[in-house]
């Protein structure tokens, strides 16, 4: 095995044991949208797309948004720990500096976007919100943080990836009238 398959392999093993049941299908969703939108990624970019939110599936490392007055400066604070632990990870299996730094650049602007690989990883990560975290977020949230976080992200969206998320159903009848009248407004 190399060490991107050993990279992939840790990856989705410190995610499956998430206390947060959308971690490991926002993380496979995630690199699944990245390769819509890109299908000749990289293996950096697959590699970051995989791993971009992994702080979260670590209790005892995880950012805490409560932790922040800011939401951005909580987002960049999740980006900056992630790109901590694929450093980790990446250096417990053997991988290159150069694989290592480039995960890294990508992992530590994917909430903010940067350069257009970059943004790629954003977009792919943004749209996996929507189809797969949302549901999941509106679970745990009430309305208005729901709305919050949902115009959050949609508001970094290009007019045609909005189209995409326009389309998203969900199966809870009430998020699908609120997302309705979101995207009305």
């Amino acid at each position: 095995m190399d060490s991107t398959d050993s990279i992939k392999k840790e990856i989705a093993e410190v995610i499956s044991n998430s206390s947060i049941p959308e971690d490991l299908p926002h993380s496979r969703n995630t690199l699944e949208w990245l390769l819509k939108l890109e299908p000749d990624a990289d293996i950096d970019l697959q590699i970051a797309a995989l791993g971009h939110d992994i702080d979260r599936a670590i209790e005892e490392r995880k950012i805490r948004r409560l932790d922040y007055d800011n939401y951005d400066d909580f987002k960049q604070a999740h980006a900056n720990n992630s790109a901590v632990i694929l450093t980790e990870i990446m250096k417990n299996c053997n991988a290159p500096q150069k694989l290592i730094d480039d995960v890294v650049h990508l992992v530590e602007h994917h909430e903010t976007g940067y350069d257009h690989r970059v943004d790629i990883l954003k977009n792919a990560d943004s749209l996996s919100f929507f189809q797969i975290n949302l549901p999941y977020y509106f679970s745990r949230n009430d309305v208005n943080e729901t709305k919050r976080r949902f115009l959050w992200g949609y508001r970094r969206l290009s007019e045609n990836l909005k189209s995409i998320v326009a389309e998203f159903e969900y199966s809870d009848n009430e998020l699908m009238l609120l997302v309705k009248g979101w995207l009305a407004s």
